[in-house]
């Protein structure tokens, strides 16, 4: 399984970006995407899931009712829309991939991406 994650770069505060999260080498639609940051000098943390069909997305408090996480299972991608950007949400964004329920917890995802870098400042 390999996931590329693509669309970080830079915003202004209350801005939105886009990130994408491409899968392949396996069976997409068996796999929880879930999304992480990391900020400089800080710990990686969890944003959000989405289960297998889409149907259960979860979300940390801190971007709850500001991102929203999506996925399409028949073109093997998932997105996360972020909206009213603040500081604090810069950090490298990571999809990762795991083949079993809804977790937060980073070591319970076996594939990573790559890293996308979100910028927000004025």
């Amino acid at each position: 399984v390999q996931l590329q994650a693509s669309g970080g770069g830079s915003a202004q505060p209350g801005g939105s970006l886009r990130l994408s999260c491409t899968f392949s080498g396996g069976t997409f639609s068996h796999h929880t995407i879930g999304w992480f940051r990391q900020a400089p000098g800080k710990e990686r943390e969890f944003v959000s899931a989405i289960s297998w069909g889409g149907t259960n997305k979860y979300y940390a408090d801190a971007v709850e009712d500001r991102f929203t996480v999506f996925r399409d299972n028949d073109r093997n991608t998932a997105g996360l829309q972020m909206n009213n950007l603040k500081p604090e949400d810069a950090a490298v964004y990571f999809c990762a991939a795991r083949d079993g329920p809804y977790s937060d917890n980073e070591n319970k995802y076996h594939y990573w991406g790559q890293g996308t870098l979100v910028t927000v400042s004025s």
